[in-house]
């Protein structure tokens, strides 16, 4: 994984689409600090994110967007609740990071086919895969 400050960037823009429905739930609070915590991120270094921003690191491998792609797809649904503005939000983060479109639509859209609306990895590389070929 990248640099600190890449890390850093990964949680903020995280925690910005967490807040897009103006709350951060306990639920979306666990996970996103279960993701600090994968990514070698210290609680108080998390909690200072809540409060300030940090500065946006452009993910520079498409693996890494798709990655951070899933990981926001895990967070929307970690309330079992999915609202059109998260949708549309998580459309527009894919399409900043270059992903596909109908990648993302697509993921999107099997997404109801699994338990909690968790997409599989292997099936969410391969709806993209399948896209850049």
């Amino acid at each position: 994984m990248g640099t600190y400050e890449e890390k850093l960037s990964i949680l903020s823009e995280m925690i910005a689409f967490a807040r897009v429905d103006y709350s951060l739930k306990d639920s979306e609070y666990n996970f996103l600090l279960g993701v600090a915590t994968n990514l070698g991120v210290k609680k108080e270094a998390f909690d200072a994110l809540l409060k300030e921003k940090s500065p946006k690191v452009i993910l520079k491998s498409q693996a890494e967007r798709i990655v951070q792609f899933h990981r926001l797809l895990l967070l929307m649904n970690i309330d079992r609740e999915q609202h059109k503005k998260e949708i549309q939000t998580l459309h527009n983060i894919g399409l900043a990071m270059g992903l596909p479109p109908s990648a993302i639509w697509q993921v999107l859209e099997v997404m109801h086919n699994y338990p909690d609306k968790v997409v599989p990895v292997d099936v969410l590389i391969n709806i993209f895969k399948a896209h850049y070929n």
